[in-house]
């Protein structure tokens, strides 16, 4: 999970991600953002992930975020 953490400070240092419930609907992260982490997530973790998977559901914790580099087989 910390590698997710530190995905995610780098690619919006300013936020608190931690204080966050759902990083959609808090405005964390926005469409431009999800390219982004979706991009350092399959270059960090060596995944591809699947356009189907590229739903708001899975990126609204860094618990949904760490299951989902799972579920494309990555390794935290």
């Amino acid at each position: 999970m910390e590698k997710i953490d530190g995905i995610l400070q780098e690619l919006r240092p300013e936020l608190d991600y931690h204080a966050s419930k759902n990083f959609i609907e808090d405005g964390l992260l926005d469409s431009f953002d999800l390219v982004s982490l979706i991009y350092e997530l399959e270059t960090h973790f060596n995944i591809s992930i699947d356009a189907l998977d590229i739903i708001p559901e899975n990126f609204v914790s860094a618990q949904s975020i760490a299951e989902l580099v799972k579920k494309n087989g990555g390794v935290l």
